[in-house]
C-alpha cells in the first residue's frame, strides 16, 4: 500500500480500508496544527495508478490463499472483506467530484462489497460543491465524512486562521443533509483560550444543535513547540487554558446540547476517556465531568499534556 508519512483517520474507522488519495492539507494554515508538518509538500493528490495498485494489493488481500494461511499461522483472524473505505489525507474532500468518482469507480472495479466511502473534509471542501455533486457523490456511496469544525466560537475560529465562521457550518452540514450524505464532526476543547473556554462550549452547541452530526468527537487542545500557535503564547497573544477548564468546557458543551448525536473523547489527546448517546446518557455524563471537576488534579492532568509527544 502506498501510505506518505503519519496516517490519521478517526477512532471510528478502525476496520475501514485506508486508502490514500491525498497526503496532506489544501488548508494548511490552522495555528494549531502540526499533523502534516513531516511532510516536505502542502498538499498532493495520489496518483491514479497507486489508488489502483492499493486496491488490486486489497482485493488479492482478501482473496489469497497464502494470507489466509499466513494469517492462520500467526494465530491471526482470517482476512475478511471489508465494506467501508476511509480515504486518507486531511481533506479528500476538496478533491473535483470528477476525481471523486473516478475513485468511486475503481473501488467499485475491485472490492465490489464496499458499501461506503469516509473521508476528512473541511466545511470549505463542502462549499466548492453544487447541491447535485453532493448528491452524485451520496450515490457513489460517500457516506459519515468527518469534518473537524473545531469549535462555533467566532473569534477562536477567526484567530486560529480556520477559514469560515459559524454560519457556514450551519449551511453547509444543512447540504450534507439534504443531500443525504451523513457526518461526523470534531470539537477541539480548549480552542477559545483561558478564560472563554465556557463561551466557546456555548457558542459551539448553539452552532451544533442547529445540525445533525451522527458523533461528536472532542479532542482536547495539545500545544507542540513547533506550531504558529506555540508562538503566539511566546508573543503573549494568546494564553492556554487549564486542563479542569477544559473539562468544564466539555462539561457545559453536553449541558447546552439539545440534539441526538453520539459524544466521544478519544485520542492521545485525552486522558479521560467518555462515550455517551444524547440525550439518554447526558445527565450521566455531566455527572462524570463534575465529579472529575471536583476530584481532579490540575498538575496530574497537565503532566500527561506537557509530556505527550505525539498525538
Amino acid at each position: 500500500m502506498h501510505y506518505t508519512g503519519t496516517i490519521w483517520r478517526p477512532p471510528y474507522e478502525a476496520y475501514s480500508l485506508l486508502l490514500e488519495a491525498t497526503a496532506g492539507c489544501t488548508h494548511h494554515k490552522c495555528k494549531f496544527c502540526t499533523l502534516y508538518h513531516d511532510l516536505p509538500f502542502k498538499f498532493r493528490m495520489s496518483p491514479r495508478e497507486d489508488i489502483k495498485s492499493d486496491l488490486q494489493e486489497a482485493q488479492l488481500w482478501c482473496t489469497d490463499p497464502i494470507a489466509k494461511l499466513s494469517a492462520k499461522l500467526q494465530g491471526l483472524p482470517e482476512p475478511a472483506a471489508t465494506q467501508r473505505v476511509f480515504l486518507t489525507g486531511a481533506n479528500p474532500f476538496v478533491l473535483q467530484t470528477e476525481h471523486l468518482t473516478a475513485i468511486a469507480k475503481l473501488i467499485a472495479q475491485y472490492l465490489p462489497q464496499i458499501t461506503s466511502i469516509g473521508c476528512f473534509a473541511r466545511v470549505t471542501d463542502i462549499t466548492r460543491k453544487s447541491d447535485a455533486e453532493l448528491s452524485q457523490l451520496h450515490r457513489l456511496g460517500y457516506d459519515r465524512i468527518t469534518i473537524g469544525v473545531e469549535t462555533g466560537d467566532a473569534e477562536a475560529l477567526a484567530f486560529m486562521h480556520k477559514g469560515y465562521q459559524p454560519q457556514d457550518i450551519i449551511e453547509q452540514a444543512a447540504r450534507l443533509d439534504t443531500a443525504g450524505i451523513a457526518y461526523h464532526f470534531f470539537y477541539l476543547a480548549g480552542i477559545s483560550g483561558a478564560g472563554r473556554g465556557i463561551h466557546g462550549a456555548l457558542e459551539s452547541a448553539k452552532v451544533f444543535n442547529q445540525t445533525h452530526p451522527k458523533t461528536i468527537g472532542s479532542s482536547m487542545l495539545t500545544i507542540f513547540p513547533e506550531s504558529e500557535l506555540y508562538q503566539e503564547i511566546q508573543r503573549g497573544k494568546w494564553t492556554e487554558e487549564s486542563e479542569l477548564e477544559k473539562f468544564a468546557e466539555l462539561k457545559t458543551l453536553i449541558e447546552n446540547l439539545n440534539i441526538h448525536t453520539e459524544i466521544m473523547t478519544e485520542g492521545a489527546s485525552n486522558l479521560v476517556r467518555l462515550h455517551g448517546r444524547l440525550p439518554t446518557d447526558k445527565q450521566k455524563l455531566i455527572c462524570y465531568l463534575e465529579d472529575l471537576l471536583h476530584t481532579a488534579d490540575e498538575n496530574t492532568l497537565r503532566d500527561y499534556r506537557t509530556h505527550l509527544r505525539h498525538l
